[in-house]
């Protein structure tokens, strides 16, 4: 993996940068994404602790969207996609690729020196064998769906099972559903095509990228469901997890009252108005606050 990232860098040097055809060095990596509070990997990469990764998978859209909004991050959260598993929910670390239209002279340039490196072909490939275990491919094929196919059944059950990948967002399009549609990983796509990706060039490796209307960098964590994928910046993941905790709780002890049968919705609902309902309410909050929150590991 180490090879084939010094190679790649070498590939897509800083020179071309005008041409929008790079990747982050492991410093600029760390710059782009300086208030992140976790590990990294070795190219410089937020590494999200898995534990995170697991309380995630009980976050819904709206429980990002109670956060991310008030801080700044209007432009996190992308829809409209066809949704391989509904059911299933995605979690992950965004690894981001980014493509263009191909254009001949800068494809053999970029052919040149791909070559030069060691490296036969500057494709999918070179990106999804640096997949790591747990991270979701983030893609942006500029909704192409002929020639804009970023997988098929043989390369989608790779990032499953070698890589171990959490699933693929790409805005564009895959190829042969009927053999993917068996397979559990979670898939986020615009639209499906028999054709082979082609027609287009890699113009970047874990750089930030545009999915729809939403802006993604490298080490986000992808949180997609039934509605549609968020992208959470690392910095923000810890208060978006603490404040899940106290919306499954109120909704929790909510759901406990309207069982009752005896309050109107208003009673209880968002906010309870009567004085000893509330102060129920927030003994109850915190009692399984620390219930719960004794059971995560210590980060």
């Amino acid at each position: 993996m180490l090879a084939i990232a010094a190679a790649l860098a070498a590939v897509l040097m800083p020179a071309l940068s005008h041409a929008q055809l790079f990747t982050f060095t492991r410093e600029q990596l760390i710059e782009y994404t300086s208030q992140n509070p976790f590990d990294r990997f070795p190219d410089g990469r937020p590494k999200i602790p898995d534990s995170f990764l697991e309380r995630a998978r009980g976050w819904s859209s709206e429980e990002v969207f109670a956060i991310l909004p008030g801080k700044g991050f209007r432009n996190q959260y992308e829809d409209g996609f066809r949704i391989l598993h509904p059911s299933t929910k995605l979690v992950g670390r965004a690894f981001t690729v980014q493509f263009m239209p191909l254009r001949p002279d800068l494809d053999a340039v970029i052919a040149a020196k791909a070559k030069a490196a060691g490296i036969e072909r500057l494709n999918n490939q070179a990106a999804i064998d640096r997949l790591q275990p747990g991270d979701v491919l983030v893609v942006d094929l500029f909704g192409q769906s002929e020639g804009g196919t970023i997988v098929g059944d043989n390369l989608f059950y790779y990032i499953m099972k070698s890589a171990k990948g959490a699933g693929i967002v790409v805005d564009g399009a895959i190829r042969d559903l009927d053999g993917i549609s068996g397979m559990d990983m979670p898939a986020y796509f615009r639209s499906v095509h028999p054709s082979y990706l082609t027609n287009v060039i890699i113009s970047g490796i874990n750089v930030p990228v545009r999915i729809g209307k939403a802006t993604v960098v490298p080490g986000d964590l992808v949180v997609g469901d039934s509605e549609g994928v968020y992208f959470v910046p690392p910095a923000l993941v810890q208060q978006v997890a603490d404040n899940a905790d106290v919306i499954h709780i109120h909704d929790e002890w909510t759901r406990m009252k309207f069982d009752q049968g005896k309050y109107k919705s208003s009673d209880v609902y968002s906010t309870p108005k009567d004085p000893a309902l509330k102060k129920e309410y927030e003994e109850y909050l915190a009692k399984r606050l620390d219930e719960i929150r004794k059971k995560y590991p210590k980060e």
